[in-house]
């Protein structure tokens, strides 16, 4: 090799280091960070390894007390979404899914002539109104690998009128769960005010 060669790479490697100071510098100018200045936002994140504080959620109402006061007529406007899978009549035929009439105590996957995946073949048991309220919440978290293609009705007042609405289509109404007593504080008697002389 040459020295005009040479020349060449040395011109290369010196441009390169230069076109790197440029980048550099100009970067720095673009998001330069003054010390002392507070930033416009932060944005909080707890720390891995530390206590998060435990923030008490508001317990909604329970699904006894959910399905006490469901509304069969809307549940069965609910049915809707299910329509396209499902049928509710007594001896209605089977679509994609199986017909729900009687689901309610009912053996999970046991509906005569109803295709059913080995996932939900597995959960055993029967639709409990607990079982099936988890099942419309989210399917897939109950039989992990369903073919069932529904998301899940997040609502839990929308859910307990649907389930509603199912256990009305049945020869007999399997009873809802009992709504337990809230264990509400006893009042405190006012105590004896021995100042007040009575």
């Amino acid at each position: 090799m040459d020295s005009f060669e040479w020349n060449k790479v040395f011109a290369a490697v010196i441009a390169s280091a230069l076109l790197i100071m440029v980048i550099t510098t100009i970067s720095e100018n673009l998001f330069h960070e003054e010390e002392g200045v507070k930033p416009a936002f932060t944005i909080e994140v707890a720390e891995a390894g530390g206590e998060a504080e435990a923030t008490p959620e508001e317990a909604g109402p329970s699904l006894a007390e959910l399905l006490a006061t469901a509304d069969v007529a809307k549940g069965e406007r609910q049915f809707a979404k299910c329509k396209s899978c499902h049928t509710v009549e007594k001896g209605g035929a089977n679509g994609t899914g199986p017909n729900l009439y009687g689901v309610i105590g009912r053996a999970v996957a046991s509906h005569e002539g109803a295709k059913y995946s080995s996932a939900l073949q597995e959960v055993g048991g029967s639709w409990t109104y607990e079982l099936i309220d988890h099942w419309l919440a989210n399917p897939k978290s109950v039989a992990k690998g369903t073919t069932m293609g529904f998301a899940g009705i997040r609502k839990d007042d929308q859910r307990a009128d649907l389930i509603a609405y199912l256990a009305s289509m049945a020869d007999t109404h399997v009873p809802f769960p009992a709504v337990e007593a809230s264990a509400a504080p006893e009042a405190e008697a006012p105590a004896d005010d021995a100042s007040s002389g009575r």
